[in-house]
């Protein structure tokens, strides 16, 4: 199978963490008889520099025309004093909206080897922690009417029930590809937004027989991703309900290397990237972690391109490079061998496995 990627190498850490991340991909190409052919994208602070713009139309026109983008990450100092609409973050704004991804997908899994790293207790990490929030991202109060008159202020909270459709079959989409458990996260004893979503989910249910739907309101599961995060397997939210539940996902896996991310829409031309930042300070010293970057890759392989066995092996090969004991600086513990950004990409492709 033949795919062609777009990469946005960006700034900071970026072109490193994404190289690491490029030869994995390459590994797995070898080892399953793919093809994928590599374009180049500059996007953030290196395309300021070069065009005077964080995204240019021809630039985003390669990412659109692509099977997939794959991202490192955009930013840094060097430009916090241009104009806002200048900033290296609008060519990511810009690059959302030109793919038309409206589901952002972050998982919060904790890998059994850096337990010791998550802030919540022993018995509570022990049960497993392995779960995907799929947020709305670009409807809901974020992009509702704000005004502010004399001394009140307004925020529009507002759905359709074709943006709530949409989101809901990403998540029961990513389901079946699980576990097939969903979770619909919503605050219907309160907001009419919330019993349109409820009731949307519900008929959007019928179409899938195969997952287990249930309904949780904000709040409670704000309390239980602490309390009992092994019940969780897909949860699917509104914006700005999935915004705050996604960060708190996030740290309670103690490693915010780790972790990838997609961003979908009607196509399976998707986004991904790791959470973390560009990391400029530790630019060009090869001691970044680029294990997010790498499970991005996985993530692309299961959901734009249906991989899922190259998935599984990447995923697995980063779990038997951290069975074996090394460690970047970011998760580096005693007992441990520190390896460097490059050294860490060699060492998962040593462990993929073909068929």
């Amino acid at each position: 199978m033949t795919k062609n990627i777009a990469v946005i190498r960006g700034d900071g850490i970026g072109p490193e963490i994404v190289n690491e991340a490029l030869k994995v991909l390459d590994r797995v190409a070898e080892l399953y008889g793919h093809t994928f052919n590599y374009t180049d994208v500059d996007m953030g602070g290196c395309a300021i520099d070069k065009y005077g713009d964080p995204l240019t139309e021809a630039e985003l026109k390669k990412c659109v025309e692509s099977d997939s983008v794959l991202l490192g990450a955009v930013g840094g100092d060097k430009w916090n004093d241009v104009p806002g609409y200048m900033r290296p973050e609008k060519g990511l704004l810009r690059l959302r909206a030109g793919m038309g991804v409206y589901s952002n997908n972050r998982p919060a899994k904790i890998w059994k080897q850096l337990a010791d790293a998550s802030p919540l207790k022993k018995a509570i990490v022990e049960k497993g922690i392995d779960f995907i929030i799929v947020r709305e991202l670009i409807g809901g109060i974020y992009f509702g009417e704000h005004k502010t008159e004399g001394n009140t202020a307004t925020d529009v909270l507002k759905y359709s029930e074709s943006e709530i459709e949409r989101i809901g079959r990403i998540g029961f989409e990513t389901a079946r590809k699980r576990k097939k458990k969903l979770c619909s996260v919503e605050k219907s004893n309160v907001l009419d937004s919330s019993r349109l979503w409820k009731r949307v989910m519900h008929r959007l249910a019928e179409e899938y027989p195969d997952v287990e739907l249930s309904d949780m309101l904000v709040d409670n599961c704000a309390m239980q991703i602490v309390k009992n995060p092994a019940q969780f397997d897909v949860v699917v939210t509104e914006n700005m309900f999935g915004d705050i539940l996604s960060d708190e996902a996030s740290m309670i896996t103690g490693s915010i290397g780790m972790i990838p991310s997609s961003s979908l829409g009607a196509t399976s031309c998707g986004l991904y990237e790791p959470i973390h930042g560009s990391a400029p300070d530790i630019a060009g010293k090869d001691i970044a972690n680029p294990i997010g970057t790498i499970l991005s890759a996985a993530m692309m392989l299961r959901f734009s391109f249906d991989m899922e066995k190259e998935a599984d092996a990447i995923e697995k090969a980063v779990s038997d490079y951290l069975d074996k004991g090394y460690r970047t600086a970011d998760i580096m513990s005693e007992g441990m061998t520190l390896v460097g950004c490059k050294q860490c990409g060699e060492l998962i492709i040593e462990n993929l496995k073909g068929e």
